[in-house]
């Protein structure tokens, strides 16, 4: 498996998404709500309502930019491999649209005036476990990108567009 190229490079529209979308999610991570009351000011409420709605368009904008972009593992990869890959992607994706679409939930279920009870506890704990899940599958993904670039088989420089492997 080592020295083999992946089966192909990303486009440059998928690399600009990626770390794009990484400045992105890092930027609503530093900002985020560290409490309801802050949702009191209109002008936060609606910034954060576009901040969500933009995270979520871009995410559907990688999605499918995505969509008929293969794998940039080798063909020699192992099934499990292949298997690892798809399931972690995949959980990405539903953990980042979960942290959005509960993100807008907190604001609508606020703008009704349910500030508290059993209705904004759940929106706020399906936000809290899906940022949990994206963290903990996102630690999985540069884990890989790492694993991958230290055998170099070309999956790293697929995507990342420094540190280029040097072929075994």
């Amino acid at each position: 498996m080592h020295g083999t190229g992946p089966s192909q490079s990303y486009s440059t529209s998928a690399k600009l998404l990626h770390w794009g979308f990484v400045g992105i999610f890092a930027y609503g991570i530093f900002k985020q709500v560290d409490d309801l009351s802050q949702l009191e000011d209109p002008n936060f409420l609606r910034f954060e309502f576009i901040f969500a709605c933009v995270f979520l368009a871009l995410l559907a904008l990688r999605l499918w930019i995505m969509r008929g972009q293969g794998s940039a593992l080798p063909a020699a990869a192992p099934v499990w491999n292949r298997m690892a890959a798809k399931l972690v992607h995949f959980g990405m994706y539903v953990a980042l649209m979960a942290i959005g679409v509960s993100g807008l939930a907190i604001g609508v279920v606020f703008t009704l005036g349910m500030h508290g009870g059993a209705l904004m506890e759940f929106c706020i704990a399906a936000h809290e476990v899906s940022i949990t899940a994206s963290y903990g599958l996102i630690m999985l993904h540069v884990a890989a990108a790492l694993y991958h670039r230290a055998l170099s088989d070309g999956v790293w420089s697929a995507m990342v567009p420094l540190f280029k492997e040097r072929p075994r």
